[in-house]
């Protein structure tokens, strides 16, 4: 028998990656041809950001760098830039996750926004280095603000619909997570 423990880190696992499939598929589609006013939150970054801070064994590196670099493929961005900006920001949240279990939301969601603003520069930065075209200021900064508010909605989504539990918290059944 397969230990239970084993499976259930399996299945969130793949359905990480089946959620990041869906999201891409759904960013993918032509759903308009008109451009967007409002540039749509990262939902793929809040994804992963509020796994790792709850379950960092859910989210292996590996399975982060590869949806990201599949993401920069399909959505023609420098091939594995974002996913490596991407790897260095989630795992300095990985290390920093066993700490901030105790801290209240506003000091988590304080945090994903300095790691994903830091992370933004990151990239623009060496976009800017090496003299590749990139979007506007503000589009990115739109975008950056749209991910940030989308944080919490993921968090709860996370939380209530997949029943994503960091390891310390007290289920329903009164067992721990």
């Amino acid at each position: 028998m397969i230990d239970p423990v084993t499976t259930r880190r399996w299945s969130y696992r793949a359905l990480f990656v089946a959620l990041a499939a869906a999201l891409l598929f759904v960013r993918l589609l032509p759903l308009s041809t008109l451009p967007a006013q409002i540039p749509g939150p990262d939902l793929m970054l809040c994804i992963t950001f509020a796994w790792v801070l709850r379950r960092p064994d859910f989210v292996p590196a590996l399975a982060i760098v590869a949806v990201f670099l599949i993401e920069d493929m399909l959505a023609m961005r420098p091939p594995g830039l974002w996913a490596m900006v991407v790897l260095l920001g989630s795992e300095f949240l990985r290390d920093r996750a066993s700490a901030m279990r105790g801290l209240p939301f506003l000091a988590e969601w304080a945090t994903v926004t300095a790691v994903m603003a830091l992370m933004l520069l990151a990239n623009r930065t060496i976009l800017a280095l090496v003299v590749v075209p990139q979007t506007g200021l503000g589009l990115t900064l739109l975008q950056f603000v749209t991910t940030v508010l989308a944080y919490p909605l993921v968090v709860a989504a996370s939380h209530l619909a997949l029943g994503l539990r960091a390891p310390s918290e007290i289920d329903g059944m009164g067992s721990r997570a």
